[in-house]
């Protein structure tokens, strides 16, 4: 009797054994990815004073890492795809790990931009590897649905708490923010050898080949694309216009080139799936408005009111609200009003969280600033892991790490666009108060651009993509999504 009575009231979307013990190995490595690029923001003034470096080699510091993590995204991908994902995520875990400690041993600046740029390439191959094992390792519905907002506030909670985390250990040597993460990196990566299951060679994957031309051709395209809006704001108008022109063109080269590819690194195709791309583009305005805003708020408060770094970053934490409502409240929200609703009212808690900020005072106390910094955090969790579910849902399990490297290329892209966008806009304005108030509407516009485009999510099954763009998904074919290929699940006869 008791047997019956604990099996009829288990949580349907209850996560345990070794799955759990998967999860878990997984969200530490994403919260390891996000703290690791919080505590460097705020660290940066330390190692400037340090290594003596100027603002434009500073600069690159942080330009590196997104330019190495950004251009090989969709590369890191589809190699998870073709090379197994438990590989490539241990492998890189491994870069990561080592190049993080290279990083805080370093003497010059241009050893710090190498360290920075490796660990961001690291980045880029672990973390759509990440994603894909848990799309490919738990049962689409309300288990994956559970797994990817842990996943998702698991990763908003790193940059929220290695916001704090960085100001401590940059106030006893900033070397502490590139050591503390190697400790943590070999933790996680104790546990991925033991947890994450080796995958069975699927029929069909063992002859297939990297298309290195593709590669190549995308992964230039993406660094010209991301290096010409990152460095916006500090080159000129021509030079600007000249990288972002190349890398356009690099990407039509890449599509004509991807069209006559017998095994093609972006099967095009995927692109003709409505909620990938709208993921996409969803995430890519989303992400350039919310790193924007932060950019703007930690300048105001640093430069304009005084704060310290350690208050700057306390401040901030309350955005991490997101982290505990992402795996708590937000799996009810969305087996309730589905994940498109979810994606459009949290844009639009977010353009109420930036336009509570437009009318920005000189002295504003921390208590007014206060509703639209909760706002945003709640804002986040409403949006991202959605996105996350909705960007994956339906794919064939062979281009899950595609879908999570197209997003996650989104993502990044989204916060150089941003942050370039309001610099320029910021830098504009000979009186601080008025630039950052002028360039709050970058961000204000940018997630109402991103609900309109979200817009058809709103219809209760528009998550689901078209069968024609996605060959092979679903439940009983080869590519689709199986939890007891992964070794996640036992096999049923």
């Amino acid at each position: 009797m008791s047997t019956t009575t604990s099996t009829t009231t288990r949580s349907p979307d209850a996560i345990r054994g070794r799955r759990l013990g998967v999860l878990l190995v997984l969200c530490g490595a994403i919260f390891l990815e996000g703290i690791d690029v919080a505590m460097l923001n705020v660290a940066l003034p330390s190692v400037r004073a340090d290594l003596g470096l100027e603002t434009g080699v500073l600069q690159w510091v942080m330009s590196a890492y997104v330019l190495g993590y950004g251009g090989f995204m969709l590369l890191g991908g589809r190699a998870a795809d073709l090379f197994g994902r438990r590989r490539m995520f241990v492998g890189w875990l491994t870069v990561f790990l080592v190049f993080s400690g290279l990083g805080g041993l370093a003497t010059e600046g241009w050893q710090l931009i190498a360290a920075r740029f490796v660990t961001g390439v690291a980045a880029a191959f672990m973390t759509p590897a990440g994603l894909s094992i848990i799309t490919t390792g738990f049962e689409e519905g309300p288990q994956r649905d559970k797994a990817l907002l842990v996943y998702s506030g698991t990763a908003a909670g790193g940059f929220s708490i290695g916001l704090v985390a960085g100001g401590l250990l940059a106030s006893a040597g900033w070397r502490w923010v590139f050591f503390a993460p190697v400790g943590l990196a070999a933790l996680i990566l104790l546990g991925a050898l033991a947890l994450v299951p080796k995958e069975p060679v699927r029929p069909g994957r063992s002859g297939q080949k990297l298309d290195l031309a593709g590669g190549l051709l995308v992964t230039s395209a993406v660094i010209l694309l991301v290096l010409g809006v990152e460095r916006a704001a500090h080159a000129g108008a021509a030079w600007t216009a000249a990288t972002v022109g190349a890398g356009l063109l690099l990407l039509a080269v890449f599509a004509a080139v991807e069209r006559r590819a017998a095994e093609p690194l972006v099967r095009l195709g995927i692109l003709r799936s409505g909620p990938l791309v709208r993921s996409g583009g969803a995430g890519l305005l989303f992400s350039g408005g919310f790193f924007g805003f932060q950019f703007l708020v930690v300048l105001y408060l640093q430069e304009l009111r005084g704060w310290s770094t350690l208050e700057t970053s306390f401040a901030m934490l309350v955005i991490g609200i997101d982290a505990v409502l992402s795996p708590t409240v937000v799996p009810k929200l969305v087996a309730r009003f589905g994940n498109g609703r979810l994606i459009f009212g949290g844009l639009l808690v977010a353009a109420l969280a930036y336009g509570l900020f437009l009318p920005l005072g000189a002295d504003w106390s921390y208590l007014v600033m206060l509703p639209g910094l909760i706002l945003l955090g709640l804002a986040f969790a409403l949006v991202y892991g959605p996105l996350t579910i909705v960007a994956t849902e339906g794919v064939a399990e062979s281009e899950q790490g595609l879908a999570g490297g197209l997003l996650y290329t989104g993502f990044q892209f989204g916060a150089a666009l941003g942050l370039s966008s309001v610099t320029a806009v910021a830098a504009a304005y000979a009186d601080p108060l008025e630039g950052y108030r002028a360039a709050l509407l970058v961000p204000f516009t940018a997630v109402l651009a991103a609900a309109a485009l979200s817009l058809p999510g709103l219809r209760r099954r528009a998550e689901q993509p078209d069968a024609e763009a996605l060959p092979g998904a679903g439940a009983g074919t080869e590519g689709g999504t199986s939890a007891a290929a992964a070794g996640l699940e036992p096999a049923r006869g």
